[in-house]
C-alpha cells in the first residue's frame, strides 16, 4: 500500500491509561473524535484528550477500533515488519524449534503475542501459512511477504494465504485463498519425529493445531497399556501420540467424516495397520452416552464452544455436560485430559465448569497438571487475553 499521512484519532480523557500500560487494543467507546472517518485497515495515530501522542495502529470498524503496532512515533511500513518477523523467529530459534530435526511445524508470528495484533502465521516444512485477522494485516501483506521472504530467505518455499474466514466484515466467498509466493506441494510436515499431513486448502485453523504440540507429548507420557479415547480428534494428533506411547487401544472420534479420514491418513503414515487404533464418525454427546467401552484415559479437545462474550453461558453448559460424560464412562484411575481453547473463558471459569461436572458425574477428582499453549505461541505480558488455551490432566477415581 502506498503511503498516506496518518489519519488522527483524539480519546476521552482518561482513556489513554490502558495504552500507558502498553495494551495493544483501543475500543471503540474510548474514542472521543477522529480526524475525519479512517477506513477499514488504515494506519491511523493514536493521541489522548490533551494532545499527547500515544501509538501507531490499524483502524478497524468493530468493537476493538484499533490494533497497537507501536508505541513510538513511527511509519507502519517495510522496515517495521522486518524487524518484527526477524524478531519472532529469533524467538523460535532460540526455543529449538528451526532447523530442528524432529520438528517443522510450528509457528512464526502469534499476533499480540510477537507484537503484531492481527497476523498469524504458521510454519509447515518450509511452508508459511498466513492468517490475517485484521483488514490492516490484509492490506499490509505485500510487506509482510517481503519481509518473510527477507527473513526466511531459500528455506522459504511457499507463502500460503488462508484468511478467507478470518477477516472480519468480508464474506469467506468473497476472498480467495491462494499462494502469495511459491506454489503450494503435497505438504508433509514432523512433529517430534512423527508424520503429519496438514490440511492447508481445506482444513481448520491453518491446516493442523499445531498448539497442542507439547500436550500430546504428555499423552504420549501417560500412554502405555491404556485405552484411549480422543474425543474431537480432528485429524488424530493426539492419538499418534497415544499409539507411539504404547497404548492398548485408541479410538479416535469427530463428528466430520473429512476429519476421520484425516486421523486414518495420519495414522497410516506413522503406523501402518495398526490393529490398536480404530475411528468412529459421531457426535461426541452421543457417542459416550450409547458406548460401552470403557476408558483409561480420555482427550477432550472440542473446538470453541465460545467464539465470543455474549455465547459464554451456553458454551460453558457444553463444556459442563462434555466433562460430566466423560467422567462417567472412564474407569477409576483414569486420566482426563481436558481443554477449552476460546479466549473468552478464563482459567477460573474453566476450572469452576469442570468442578460442577465433577459434581455431576459423582466422581473424585484430582488435577494433576495445568496445561497450556506452548512456547512458540507467547503471551505479550500486557495482553493476558493473548493465553486462550486452558487445559487440565485429571486423576478420576
Amino acid at each position: 500500500r502506498k503511503n498516506s499521512k496518518m489519519l488522527k484519532i483524539k480519546l476521552k480523557r482518561n482513556k489513554e491509561k490502558s495504552i500507558q500500560r502498553l495494551h495493544p487494543w483501543i475500543f471503540s467507546g474510548a474514542i472521543d473524535a477522529m480526524q475525519q472517518k479512517p477506513q477499514n485497515g488504515d494506519h491511523v495515530e493514536v493521541d489522548s484528550a490533551t494532545g499527547e501522542f500515544l501509538a501507531v495502529g490499524h483502524y478497524q470498524n468493530g468493537s476493538i477500533a484499533v490494533r497497537i503496532l507501536a508505541f513510538d512515533k513511527r511509519e507502519i511500513d517495510q522496515n517495521l515488519y522486518n524487524e518484527r518477523i526477524t524478531q519472532a523467529y529469533a524467538v523460535r530459534q532460540r526455543i529449538g524449534l528451526v532447523n530442528s530435526l524432529k520438528t517443522n511445524a510450528f509457528r512464526l508470528v502469534h499476533g499480540e503475542g510477537d507484537n503484531l495484533p492481527g497476523l498469524v502465521i504458521d510454519m509447515y516444512n518450509g511452508t508459511a501459512v498466513v492468517q490475517f485477522h485484521s483488514t490492516g494485516m490484509m492490506r499490509d501483506k505485500d510487506m509482510i511477504v517481503n519481509a518473510l521472504r527477507t527473513v526466511l530467505g531459500d528455506s522459504l518455499q511457499c507463502i500460503y494465504d488462508k484468511s478467507s474466514t478470518t477477516i472480519p466484515g468480508i464474506k469467506s466467498s468473497d476472498y480467495n485463498n491462494g499462494a502469495l509466493f511459491g506454489s503450494l506441494g503435497a505438504n508433509e510436515a514432523m512433529e517430534n519425529g512423527l508424520r503429519v499431513s496438514p490440511d492447508i486448502e481445506q482444513g481448520q485453523k491453518t491446516g493442523f493445531f499445531i498448539d497442542q504440540r507439547e500436550n500430546r507429548q504428555r499423552i504420549e507420557q501417560y500412554s502405555r497399556d491404556r485405552r484411549v479415547l480422543n474425543m474431537c480428534c480432528y485429524s488424530g494428533g493426539f492419538s499418534l501420540y497415544a499409539l507411539r506411547g504404547g497404548a492398548q487401544l485408541v479410538h479416535s472420534v469427530d463428528c466430520s467424516a473429512r476429519a476421520i479420514e484425516m486421523t486414518r491418513h495420519n495414522v497410516e503414515l506413522n503406523f501402518p495397520d495398526d490393529p490398536r487404533h480404530d475411528t468412529f464418525v459421531a457426535d461426541a454427546f452421543e457417542y459416550m452416552q450409547s458406548t460401552q467401552q470403557r476408558y483409561d484415559m480420555i482427550i477432550l479437545d472440542p473446538p470453541a464452544f465460545v467464539k465470543h462474550l455474549n455465547a459464554v453461558r451456553n458454551g460453558m453448559i457444553g463444556y459442563r455436560r462434555l466433562n460430566a460424560l466423560a467422567m462417567s464412562i472412564i474407569e477409576p484411575g483414569g486420566l482426563l485430559f481436558t481443554f477449552s481453547c476460546s479466549q473468552a473463558v478464563t482459567k477460573e471459569m474453566f476450572r469452576t465448569e469442570i468442578f460442577t461436572a465433577a459434581t455431576l458425574a459423582h466422581r473424585q477428582v484430582r488435577i494433576l497438571e495445568q496445561l497450556t499453549q506452548p512456547a512458540d505461541h507467547p503471551v505479550n505480558i500486557y495482553h493476558p487475553e493473548g493465553e486462550y488455551l486452558k487445559g487440565l490432566l485429571l486423576y478420576v477415581i
